[in-house]
């Protein structure tokens, strides 16, 4: 008889959040959403609760909790408030895995509190490697506990490569190039929040949308497969594939190129990330037929039309607290763009400008990153009010 996973769900709210509850509803013998969280969401998280009944829900903002506290008063579901009580529940023995779908730096916190009680992580969140892969690693190298990716182009790379011994030439993340992908750099310049959150292919969260329109996306995963699969830098590729079929692809030392593909859905990465290591039956998910390989196209991503790209590489290469920055950077330059202060090509400008104010320290604690998010918060806060 199989066990049912009880899970916690950070930012149970969001794209990831509200797709994982998808596959808990589909699969009750499976899986059990044991803890809920949210920001400020107080309405579709009362709804989410009233619907699957967690051990606990958590709200990070005050006015929010107060909303759920009341409207779950009679309920046995705990409402906990505060930063400090997500990382809480992550003690509880009751917990078999962490979905990690916050969005930015607060990520990693708990990111690293799973992974110190032993949790299994399935991590949406790309800012807790970009930002702080060397302790996300660590940590979980010292306590044993496991990493399963839940973006697609990570969980493509990770299938790749379950079940092989052979040394890895190249691992290729494919992007979908977003919507500007083949607009001359001068229209660019007239891009507005409506086009750059109509994504071709993909339903996600507003800035993740953003990120993949300015290829910011891809450097940061980039970033997480550095982190995740200790590969060096010059082995990790970006290929365009607007068609979105092919999620990742590794070459290994023969010359062989395996690939994940399927038509796109969130809920497939998510499940198997749940579900591993069995690969669960998905009779709902859209099939690819042949007519879909005569349609696939790559191409090189045109770096000089959309540098936060080559901005992500960089910073890497530089290491330290300097993704950190980077990180969040990007976050004020997107949230900028999405209140219509600076315009689409403004924000890498935003971004390089931060970096070239911060000082790098080469092997940063987590206190010290989050000095660093701060202060490069602040110095492309100053920046802005120049543009």
């Amino acid at each position: 008889m199989t066990l049912q996973k009880r899970i916690a769900i950070l930012g149970s709210t969001g794209s990831i959040g509200v797709q994982a509850l998808d596959i808990v509803k589909r699969y009750p013998n499976l899986f059990k959403a044991h803890v809920l969280t949210a920001r400020k969401s107080a309405q579709v998280l009362i709804a989410q609760a009233l619907e699957f009944q967690p051990k606990a829900v958590v709200l990070t903002e005050e006015a929010a909790w107060k909303q759920a506290k009341e409207a779950l008063a009679g309920t046995e579901i705990q409402v906990l408030y505060g930063d400090g009580a997500i990382e809480e529940t992550l003690h509880w023995p009751s917990i078999d895995l962490v979905l990690n779908a916050l969005v930015g730096f607060a990520g990693l916190g708990p990111s690293l509190a799973a992974l110190k009680n032993k949790k299994t992580l399935a991590l949406a969140n790309k800012e807790s490697l970009v930002a702080g892969g060397h302790l996300v690693m660590r940590e979980a190298h010292n306590v044993g506990a496991e990493i399963l990716p839940v973006d697609s182009e990570h969980s493509a790379i990770f299938q790749c490569l379950l079940g092989e011994q052979a040394i890895v030439e190249k691992m290729i993340l494919t992007a979908s190039g977003g919507p500007f992908f083949k607009w001359p750099a001068e229209d660019l310049k007239k891009v507005t929040k409506a086009q750059a959150l109509a994504h071709p292919t993909w339903d996600m969260g507003t800035k993740v949308t953003v990120d993949s329109a300015t290829l910011m996306n891809k450097g940061l995963e980039v970033m997480e497969a550095f982190w995740l699969f200790g590969q060096p830098l010059e082995r990790i590729e970006v290929m365009i594939h607007p068609q979105s079929l092919v999620h990742s692809m590794v070459q290994f030392s023969d010359g062989v190129i395996k690939a994940q593909m399927g038509r796109p859905d969130m809920r497939l990465p998510i499940l198997f990330a749940l579900s591993y290591p069995r690969r669960v039956d998905f009779p709902e998910a859209p099939r690819m037929d042949l007519s879909d390989f005569r349609s696939m196209e790559f191409y090189e991503p045109p770096t000089d039309r959309f540098p936060c790209l080559t901005l992500a590489y960089q910073a890497l290469k530089t290491g330290g607290n300097i993704p950190c920055a980077l990180n969040a950077a990007n976050e004020v330059a997107v949230d900028a763009f999405l209140k219509e202060q600076i315009g689409f090509v403004a924000i890498p400008k935003l971004i390089s400008g931060t970096l070239e104010k911060i000082d790098v320290v080469s092997n940063p604690s987590f206190s010290q990153l989050q000095d660093t998010h701060c202060e490069a918060w602040r110095v492309a806060q100053h920046l802005l009010l120049s543009c």
